[in-house]
């Protein structure tokens, strides 16, 4: 199982691509891109979840294919976006409320973020799933459909604390955070899922204000960050997940930063349509991104594939991805977890400010 198993998979160095599939256990078709060179990881979706059995089992098979072992990660935040929600997952709140708790009691606020990062990723890291694409760092313009409720609050300075507890959480429990959506995507109005999307404001105006968030994590070392596909023409004519402005100038040249730079899905509309799949991925990672989603469209995915046959991986690039495998503190399974008192005391915070409905079942 995660984290126990002595088994070691095939001696290959981690690619760039993390990719979807298809259901609830792993087929051939899966095999076969999963132990291709190029490949880093899997993005899980509902679609491959029926109970916490099922999952540690699927996500043991692809941690024991190759050494080291492929990432799995899930879009698991809270609210609307949590691909896991039932059969003893607990289903957190949108993120926003953690902003509602700290416009009434701030530090109350950061010590409950803190605990639900822990909770967030503690409940993963017992299924074997390595990292989870959170917090989201993006503001609440109150007109960004995509972001919403997803956004901590409005204020750049609160959104920064709010998610560096979350971070703060995560990485105790064992797991990797990943900041989203850099530089800014709560302003723009159209869903990157289906349209293009511009952010009209020019440098200054995002670095007063929807930058701040990114900075503050960044200072703090988070693992990774997701860049937009939004386009702010002001700066720059490409979206941020292709701009060597803004992931090489900006974040490894003027942050210093040296995490990890992770694209949104490639399958998205924002970006689909700009290049053949191979020629998208080159693109990306010229820009500067060390892991690409390619998360559904499945002949995108092989697409993409045939075109990197000869994937030689960067040591630097690999290290980076490296350093996104969980690392549980337990390893009881998710039964074991919820039953412990470190759970236990956790979740009780959480019920007593109303972010979950919880009660302490009698033994």
């Amino acid at each position: 199982m995660f984290g126990g198993s002595k088994t070691f998979g095939q001696q290959m160095s981690l690619g760039c691509i993390m990719i979807g599939i298809e259901g609830l256990v792993l087929t051939e078709c899966d095999r076969l891109r999963l132990m291709h060179p190029a490949v880093a990881g899997v993005v899980l979706f509902s679609r491959n979840f029926q109970s916490p059995e099922q999952l540690s089992l699927l996500t043991a098979e692809i941690h024991c294919l190759r050494h080291p072992r492929l990432l799995v990660a899930v879009d698991h935040e809270g609210g609307r976006v949590q691909r896991f929600k039932q059969q003893g997952f607990t289903h957190w709140p949108a993120m926003s409320r953690l902003g509602v708790l700290y416009d009434e009691r701030p530090t109350l606020a950061l010590s409950i973020a803190q605990d639900l990062g822990w909770l967030l990723a503690s409940e993963l890291l017992a299924c074997g799933v390595d990292f989870s694409f959170t917090p989201v760092c993006d503001l609440d313009y109150g007109q960004s459909h995509v972001i919403g409720d997803r956004a901590l609050h409005h204020n750049p300075h609160v959104v920064g604390q709010l998610a560096q507890a979350l971070v703060n959480g995560m990485q105790s429990a064992g797991m990797a955070a990943v900041a989203k959506h850099f530089p800014g995507h709560g302003h723009v109005l159209a869903d990157t899922h289906t349209d293009m999307a511009l952010d009209e404001r020019d440098y200054r105006q995002l670095h007063s204000a929807d930058m701040q968030p990114f900075a503050h994590v960044v200072q703090h070392h988070v693992a990774a960050v997701m860049a937009a596909h939004v386009i702010y023409p002001q700066v720059d004519d490409q979206p941020a997940g292709l701009s060597a402005y803004w992931l090489q100038q900006v974040l490894r040249q003027q942050w210093h930063y040296q995490g990890a730079i992770i694209s949104d899905d490639l399958g998205m509309k924002a970006v689909a349509d700009l290049a053949p799949a191979a020629e998208l991925v080159r693109r990306f990672v010229q820009a500067g991104c060390d892991l690409l989603l390619l998360c559904n469209d499945w002949q995108q995915i092989d697409d993409a594939l045939v075109g990197w046959r000869q994937y030689d991986a960067d040591p630097v690039q690999e290290s980076r991805l490296i350093r996104l495998h969980g690392k549980p503190k337990q390893h009881q399974g998710l039964h074991g977890l919820q039953l412990s008192v470190a759970w236990l005391q956790r979740m009780k915070a959480l019920a007593q400010v109303g972010l979950v409905q919880w009660q302490r079942m009698p033994h």
